[in-house]
């Protein structure tokens, strides 16, 4: 019998395999259905700062800014006592996962103001969140800031809320830090538990007819996979916290790959939506199969037995090996006459 439990975030999970947030969290019975296929956790989809700002400003216009100039018209709406914002809704939906799920639910947020992330953080923790994902999703696109100064930005966020929370933090990273192995260690001295590679930011595109530029969500690849295990494998044994990986994982090869670079959990999203929630326990099932046929005891054995750090040949996750692979590549053929 494999031992496929991992640790994550001080959480003892019964295998490595965690939905990241999506719209599969967003109500029970799917969260539900995901706990079913065999779900070692939950990320619940993210709490937006933006959102409930945008929904207090219109229900101040709504409720409070109908003066029409007629004092009898004034209150011709009546305000009513409550109406359940969607925090409140939010919230409120974290209770039930955790009163009707067995495993542990992860809540994510994503604030625009250190206000913000502070007070949802306490809002979050406070309504049974057993972790907390930092979903800081901040283009830097300002010709003025410094890579330095955006790190910063990051780190002020986190030292402030690990200040006011007792759960465990962990930070969705972007794939464009300059240097991310040592701000993954700067996160670490300032208090972060785990870190999630890499978040994927959403392109926006051109309408050719309109010439607007207009937002589009594309399921991710397979082929995204390969930028996470490389920067797990690098990451591995440089820090002390948790590594989960994020983006292209749609087969159990790529899993398990993961796995040997030092993943502590991988998330999976993309396929779940493709192809169904059942497509969790089929993963499991074949990486328990490729264990068991290589002879592996437990995960613990596996993790990070490719990393950087124990590779053959460590060199071949860095530039050394670019010229080898531009060499290697063969055009099908007809291509090149």
């Amino acid at each position: 019998m494999v031992d496929l439990t991992t640790n994550y975030l001080g959480l003892k999970l019964a295998h490595p395999l965690v939905p990241s947030a999506s719209p599969l969290s967003k109500d029970l019975d799917s969260a539900r259905r995901l706990e079913d296929a065999g779900a070692a956790a939950i990320v619940m989809s993210s709490l937006f700062e933006e959102k409930i700002e945008a929904e207090q400003q219109q229900m101040e216009r709504f409720f409070y800014g109908q003066g029409i100039g007629y004092g009898e018209a004034d209150s011709f709406h009546p305000v009513p006592d409550h109406i359940l914002t969607y925090q409140e809704q939010y919230l409120e939906h974290l209770q039930r996962l955790k009163s009707s799920l067995k495993i542990p639910v992860i809540a994510s947020l994503n604030g625009i103001s250190q206000g913000g992330w502070i007070e949802y953080g306490q809002a979050l923790q406070q309504a049974g969140a057993d972790a907390l994902e930092l979903n800081i999703y901040h283009l830097a696109a300002n010709a003025d800031e410094s890579s330095e100064t955006v790190e910063n930005r990051y780190l002020d966020i986190l030292q402030e809320l690990k200040s006011r929370v007792s759960v465990p933090l962990t930070l969705k990273l972007s794939p464009q830090f300059s240097s991310p192995i040592h701000f993954a260690q700067r996160l670490e001295a300032a208090g972060a538990d785990g870190i999630a590679i890499f978040n994927r930011f959403y392109q926006p595109d051109i309408d050719l007819e309109t010439l607007e530029v207009v937002p589009k969500l594309q399921l991710s690849t397979q082929a995204e996979a390969l930028l996470r295990i490389r920067w797990t494998a690098l990451l591995y044994g440089r820090v002390k916290l948790s590594l989960a990986v994020t983006g292209g994982f749609h087969h159990s090869a790529d899993v398990i790959k993961a796995l040997l670079v030092g993943a502590d959990v991988v998330h999976l999203c993309s396929v779940l939506l493709a192809q169904g929630v059942g497509k969790l326990s089929e993963i499991r099932a074949e990486l328990e199969q490729w264990l068991i046929e290589h002879e592996y005891e437990s995960i613990s054995q596996l993790k990070g037995s490719v990393s950087q750090q124990h590779a053959i040949d460590p060199s071949a996750y860095e530039r050394a090996n670019y010229i080898h692979v531009l060499d290697s590549y063969t055009p099908s053929a007809g291509v090149l006459r």
